[in-house]
């Protein structure tokens, strides 16, 4: 067993060219923990902005990013008795951008045996956030219909299949007709290209002039009030999942009131400390999972020196299901 690893370790933040390959020792597991060997790793817009400092917590450097991986069991640490060494599995944690990982047991994900490492390391944010924006906070009915923004990126793709799985009509939008055939074959009722001039129109259309009942934002930007308000049906549910524009965006609270419309907040972190809504989540994603009616979308995949090219690949918004990078 080697006593070093190749590993990103950010000491300064910004952008791409902060990612560089570093040695370090290879992390032990404590009590409690488990060490994965990693196989792949899925890159969120969150390990962005995380690298460059913007995220929602501010990164204390150093660091190694990556929040959510997938590899093999390659250490227990005591006390942790329900794994097995070389067992596949996920995690959602921290430190994904190196040869191996430690996370808290608590953090390792069950992965049917029908997944590939690749698909498994894209399965944990994305899939997670769709859930528990659609039902957990978005209290989703039975078709209802759901608008779903950069809808063959990670999270539109899982967001597309769970709400098709909750029989949900769901409207895609997204910036080239490539992706937009790719959220149609993944089951989306209506795909109209998010640039259109007359998207309120067709959004309407498509509902019968009622709107939609949730609607998935992760834009934001000077657009934000519109959609928010004529986008929605009465007692629409608005989940702020992020601000992909980086633009600041405004809302007058009294144009909620007219079809009393809720907007909610969406952070995956402090919702997967809740157990009972985890384990929920869990339960009904697992079947889907395991059956093949849900399986992650893997995007473009790049070598662990190639991190920044994955980075830019991104923050491009040319990217499409999961990137996923591998030391």
């Amino acid at each position: 067993m080697p006593e070093t690893m190749k590993a990103i370790n950010v000491t300064q933040l910004g952008g791409p060219e902060v990612l560089t390959i570093s040695e370090m020792p290879i992390p032990e597991p404590r009590a409690g923990w488990v060490r994965i060997k990693v196989q792949s790793v899925g890159l969120n817009f969150a390990d962005i902005l995380n690298v460059r400092g913007e995220y929602l917590t501010r990164a204390r450097t150093p660091f190694v990013p990556g929040m959510e991986f997938s590899g093999t069991v390659d250490k227990l640490g005591e006390g942790v008795t329900h794994l097995e060494l070389g067992q596949m599995v996920a995690a959602l944690g921290a430190g994904g951008f190196a040869q191996y990982a430690v996370v808290p047991a608590a953090a390792i994900l069950p992965i049917p045996a029908n997944l590939t490492a690749r698909e498994a390391a894209a399965l944990p944010v994305s899939y997670y956030t769709a859930y528990f924006s659609l039902k957990t906070l978005g209290h989703a009915k039975d078709g209802e219909t759901v608008l779903v923004e950069a809808a063959a990126g990670a999270l539109g793709t899982a967001s597309i299949q769970l709400a098709k799985a909750m029989n949900l009509k769901v409207i895609a939008v997204a910036s080239t007709p490539e992706k937009l055939e790719i959220a149609k074959n993944l089951g989306a009722d209506h795909v109209f290209l998010s640039g259109a001039e007359n998207l309120r129109d067709l959004i309407l259309e498509a509902t019968n002039k009622r709107g939609v009942d949730i609607y998935l934002s992760v834009t934001g930007g000077h657009g934000f009030e519109d959609r928010a308000t004529t986008f929605m049906n009465a007692l629409g549910r608005v989940m702020v999942i992020g601000n992909a524009s980086r633009e600041p965006a405004s809302l007058n609270p009294t144009m909620l009131m007219k079809k009393n419309v809720s907007v909610i907040g969406v952070w995956l972190t402090p919702l997967l400390q809740v157990s009972e809504i985890f384990l929920e989540a869990t339960a009904f994603m697992t079947p889907l999972l395991a059956s093949g009616a849900v399986k992650p979308i893997v995007g473009q995949v790049f070598k662990l020196e190639d991190a920044g090219k994955a980075f830019e690949h991104v923050f491009s918004r040319a990217s499409t299901g999961k990137v996923i990078i591998e030391p």
